[in-house]
């Protein structure tokens, strides 16, 4: 039987009261200390904006850098997923090779700062990978139909070259992560489940596919989850090699009006609405998986 949720306790209101009036004496200190002077009316414009030529509204700064942050997020997790994978089982396997390798580069990536990885792949990918495929050239001889689509999956031709540096930098970086987690999930199957899949005649690759794999991706789907919610939290640190996420166009607004305050805020409310669903949605799934795991 599961316990019944309770309600809102007097606890619960006297923490909540206790953080309004933190935050309304932060609101008062800025304002009369600081001499600070709320614009809140001009940060809407910097969402959308009108258009009076095609009468319509259209997103604008932040709501442009909302939606590199998410196709920059989707797409390095896509990458990162597989490659972690690949990792782990070098990590897991029998050859000592591939485990020196694996376990080399794993704790290359966890142990160095992220600023330093970021510069590291992105100088070598933009400089002299990217380039050699012409990527640019190629998106901006594109029909146009072919550059609407690239615009709206990935970037616009321009910025394409940098989008993708970005973007296979972040997937190496957050792939370290993943694999150990997909580590920890292999390990955590039993012992016995691999005498089985033995004794019934099956291959270790054939163990892996039908018998250890399936356990252990069901075990690792939260932390799996979580570790996707931090990866769009990490795409900010791109912001430094100029991709116009989310965080980049924040610092170019508050350079520009100086509402430091007001766009700083406004790009936090932006991260929360990406991340507080996936959050919500972690929640749920971990809450059914422990549902099954009881009945």
């Amino acid at each position: 039987m599961f316990a019944k949720r309770r309600g809102l306790q007097l606890l619960d209101l006297l923490l909540l009261s206790l953080l309004l009036l933190a935050a309304g004496f932060v609101v008062y200190r800025i304002t009369q200390r600081l001499n600070y002077t709320w614009n809140w009316g001009i940060i809407p414009q910097f969402l959308f904006r009108y258009d009076v030529e095609e009468d319509r509204w259209l997103a604008n700064y932040l709501m442009h850098g909302l939606l590199t942050t998410l196709r920059l997020s989707l797409w390095a997790g896509v990458l990162a997923l597989p490659l972690g994978l690949l990792l782990a089982l070098a990590r897991t396997g029998r050859i000592l090779y591939w485990r020196l390798l694996a376990k080399t580069a794993i704790e290359l990536l966890r142990n160095l700062p992220p600023l330093v990885i970021i510069f590291l792949f992105y100088f070598f990918l933009a400089d002299q990978m990217i380039p050699l495929f012409k990527l640019d050239l190629a998106a901006q001889d594109a029909e146009p139909t072919t550059r609407a689509v690239l615009s709206v999956l990935f970037a616009p031709p321009g910025q394409l070259a940098a989008f993708l540096s970005g973007m296979l930098t972040l997937a190496v970086f957050e792939s370290a992560y993943v694999a150990e987690i997909f580590r920890a999930g292999i390990e955590s199957v039993e012992r016995g489940q691999w005498e089985a899949s033995q004794a019934l005649g099956l291959t270790r690759r054939q163990s892996l596919h039908h018998v250890i794999l399936p356990q252990a991706v069901v075990r690792v789907l939260p932390p799996l989850a979580g570790q996707m919610i931090s990866l769009i939290k990490d795409s900010a640190i791109v912001s430094v090699i100029s991709i116009q996420e989310l965080t980049y166009q924040g610092t170019q607004l508050m350079a520009s009006t100086y509402l430091t305050i007001e766009v700083w805020l406004t790009v936090a409310g932006l991260y929360f609405l990406l991340t507080f669903p996936c959050s919500w949605g972690v929640g749920l799934l971990e809450s059914r998986l422990n549902r099954r795991r009881e009945n």
